[in-house]
């Protein structure tokens, strides 16, 4: 099976592919999408959403795994997360991939074994489950990796939750 992670964001989102085969792991492409500063929201939004579907047309992946949106604080970058989000949504929705969703205490429980990791725990086991040379980079890019690999450990336990927005 081939899942396809994605972190989120309009400045930079992330996203990785990995094959599953049985309990085993596997990166087969990795990297992130990055979008100019100062350029009107519809102008990234359209960026994002061209790379997403162009990676769609290349890689028939079965599943898309997103990180669900944590609101904090500032209101601004998780309405604009949000967007980008919505990006991702739409573009599995067009190719008929199914879509779940993971919070990022599910994504560090599945990668690390413990919800509250750092992001750098985080980091260290995507590069050992997936076998890499190196931490992927930048962050966005090892984030979109554990969602994946969080998709690939939980998705046969019946605990993933499958988007129901529309």
């Amino acid at each position: 099976m081939l899942i396809l992670g994605v972190d989120p964001g309009t400045a930079i989102m992330g996203y990785g592919v990995i094959e599953q085969q049985a309990n085993k792991l596997r990166a087969l492409r990795y990297h992130c999408w990055r979008t100019k500063a100062h350029t009107p929201p519809e102008e990234r939004l359209l960026t994002l959403y061209q790379e997403m579907t162009e990676l769609l047309s290349e890689i028939p992946v079965d599943q898309v795994a997103v990180e669900e949106l944590f609101f904090n604080r500032n209101t601004t970058t998780a309405l604009s997360v949000a967007q980008a989000r919505g990006i991702v949504l739409l573009a599995a929705a067009q190719r008929g991939v199914p879509v779940f969703s993971y919070t990022p205490l599910q994504v560090k429980q599945a990668v690390v074994g413990y919800g509250r990791a750092d992001k750098r725990q985080v980091q260290h086991m995507v590069k050992a489950l997936l076998g890499l040379s190196e931490i992927p980079n930048p962050d966005d890019t090892a984030d979109a990796l554990a969602v994946a690999i969080c998709h690939a450990h939980s998705g046969h336990l019946g605990l993933v939750k499958k988007n129901t927005y529309f």
